[in-house]
């Protein structure tokens, strides 16, 4: 399952950027995406000398319903909706901050500490019932650390990415559509 959720929240990744996102074996890693090619969940492309792994709609449908089932085994869809109740807010002050950033109308990294500080709780609680979701809040405060392009890229794991990725994780254990 994790192998599959990383191509989910990665988007476009090669094997050792999936498995590094949950810390699994790179040699596993790959075997299980060869395995999951060969049933038509993931594809490798290559493109502009990049080249990686994605999921396909029969992949994004056997991971929804992996997610699913281990939200259903952990009995936390209570839980987990509540917590995504209380993202969705923060979701719109992120958005806020992130394209005022980009604007350059606001470098001020004040917003992106209390960003920081709410995704510590967030994080807290919903590791209290799934514990993949560990990590956002090391990898945010590790970007906002570095500033500058750390902030928004698209190349690193920016603070951006790694908000987006969990919005991405919500979702996608819940089953819903994105706000």
């Amino acid at each position: 399952m994790l192998v599959l959720h990383a191509v989910r929240l990665k988007g476009f990744a090669d094997t050792a950027t999936i498995a590094a996102r949950f810390r699994l074996d790179p040699g596993q890693t790959e075997e299980e995406l060869l395995d999951a090619e060969a049933f038509g969940q993931v594809a490798r492309s290559a493109f502009a000398g990049l080249s990686g792994w994605s999921l396909t709609e029969r992949g994004r449908r056997h991971n929804e319903a992996q997610l699913h089932d281990e939200l259903d085994r952990a009995g936390a869809r209570a839980a987990v909706t509540a917590i995504h109740d209380r993202f969705v807010p923060l979701n719109a002050r992120a958005a806020a901050a992130f394209t005022a950033w980009q604007l350059d109308t606001d470098r001020s990294v004040d917003a992106f500490h209390t960003l920081a500080g709410a995704l510590r709780d967030l994080e807290r609680d919903l590791t209290a019932h799934l514990d993949r979701f560990a990590g956002y809040h090391e990898r945010f405060t590790a970007a906002l650390s570095r500033g500058g392009e750390w902030i928004t890229g698209v190349e690193v794991d920016s603070c951006h990415r790694v908000w987006f990725e969990l919005h991405e994780d919500l979702v996608a254990t819940l089953g819903i559509a994105r706000a």
